[in-house]
């Protein structure tokens, strides 16, 4: 495991009580965020055992370190230590999930061999919480201060709803309910400027909703044109508007994939895919396509749709060459730290699909029905490592037409009839800056 804190007497004081334990190793220690974000690339350790507040800010470093490490490298166990029982920070840690999570006040560790029970926990994927914070999270907030009518109106605030959504669910007037949010938001500064541990919880669970919603929209906005971003966020769609629009799909695939994953560590496989495809969605994204879904090492994209556009072949084969390329350059990296490295084969199909927004207001998903979307999965499966294959209706969609061997009348998985296609040639690595 990997400790983390800023004081140097409770590292080597965890250290020593770590060290009666037979079955645990401390691997490194770390005295900062950055230190433990470099300590865990470097170490990969099962665990993480890490103060809440370190340097440089002493906010919440702890935790933040930790749920970057994860998202890097799915399975870390975390353990966060803290000497404030405030279920806030609980929260936080486990807002993602809380398999392989443990939070634990600093004051009882060494009782009944707590710390050791708890990273043993984390490491087969359980959860623990210290019990004074499970008593907290469960415990009315006695001095809140705030009518039931409020609690909901704080509610609906931090939810984003609007004034005149509020206003419809209340059946009020739009000043009305203005106004009662005026008060609200007076009565809250005060109880802070009054000292009121309640109504600074308050204003905590209200700027942690709007920053919530923004990191989702941001989220959202990476995979979405921001214009489909927008009206997901609104709701301004409905479940069966249908569009017709002639577009390009763009599929691609990791050769070899199922080897490469049969001999990988999971947690490395699990970073390695996750660079890989944020190298795909960027390239994808500055072409201006819509990325639509991950499916494990597969990357689906349309171009034209949402939004229409003439020369969304051009745009797709400018995203798969711009794939090769951006995979080429995390493989040479990988290479140098011994990892195996990933080739893609890309199949690019041009055709009249049916798209819509299929799903409820709580989930919904932008999809893509047609004959376009089965024919670029299966020429995919027609490129070796490195080449894009595209069928005859997107090579004739070209503005201008790339260097490709043209495949003659090919059978594939699905259609009755044999499909012309075209293979555009694999990139050759860039070798001139080797010396």
């Amino acid at each position: 495991m990997l400790l983390a804190d800023d004081s140097l007497i409770v590292r080597e004081g965890l250290r020593a009580l770590l060290g009666t334990a037979d079955d645990l190793e401390v691997v490194g220690v770390a005295c900062d965020y950055e230190e433990l974000i470099a300590c865990a690339e470097r170490l990969a350790p099962q665990v993480i055992v890490t103060d809440i507040r370190m340097p440089p800010t002493f906010q919440r470093e702890g935790i933040d370190a930790a749920r970057l490490v994860r998202k890097r490298h799915p399975g870390t166990g975390i353990v966060i230590l803290s000497q404030f029982d405030d279920p806030e920070y609980a929260v936080a840690l486990l807002s993602e999930g809380a398999s392989g999570c443990a939070y634990l006040l600093k004051d009882g560790v060494a009782a009944k061999d707590q710390l050791a029970k708890a990273i043993r926990t984390v490491t087969i994927g359980g959860s623990l919480l210290d019990p004074r914070i499970v008593e907290a999270l469960i415990r009315p907030l006695g001095d809140a201060d705030l009518s039931p009518i409020e609690e909901e109106l704080l509610a609906l605030v931090a939810e984003g709803r609007p004034i005149k959504a509020i206003a419809i669910r209340r059946m009020a007037s739009e000043a009305d309910v203005a106004a009662s949010v005026e008060q609200l938001f007076l009565k809250l500064a005060k109880q802070v400027t009054a000292g009121g541990a309640a109504g600074l919880r308050n204003l905590r669970r209200l700027h942690q909703a709007i920053v919530d919603r923004e990191e989702q929209g941001n989220a959202l906005s990476r995979l979405l044109p921001s214009g489909i971003a927008d009206r997901l966020r609104q709701r301004g769609y409905t479940s069966n508007e249908v569009e017709r629009l002639v577009v390009t799909v763009l599929i691609s695939d990791v050769r070899g994939y199922s080897a490469i994953a049969e001999l990988s560590d999971p947690s490395r496989l699990a970073g390695q895919l996750n660079e890989h495809r944020i190298a795909t969605s960027d390239a994808i994204l500055a072409e201006h396509g819509t990325v639509m879904q991950f499916v494990g090492d597969s990357v689906m994209a349309v171009f034209g749709a949402p939004e229409p556009v003439a020369d969304h072949a051009d745009r797709a084969l400018a995203a798969a060459g711009s794939m090769h390329r951006a995979q080429l350059a995390v493989n040479g990296r990988w290479a140098a730290e011994g990892l195996p490295i990933f080739e893609l084969g890309v199949g690019l199909s041009t055709g009249l699909v049916a798209a819509a927004f299929i799903g409820s207001e709580e989930r919904a998903e932008y999809s893509l029905v047609g004959d376009a979307v089965n024919l670029a999965q299966r020429l995919q499966q027609l490129a070796s490592c490195g080449e894009t294959v595209l069928s005859d209706a997107t090579f004739a969609a070209l503005s201008r037409a790339p260097k490709a061997e043209k495949l003659g009348p090919t059978l594939v998985k699905g259609r009755r009839g044999p499909v012309i296609a075209f293979r555009v040639p694999a990139l050759q690595p860039d070798r001139s800056a080797s010396p």
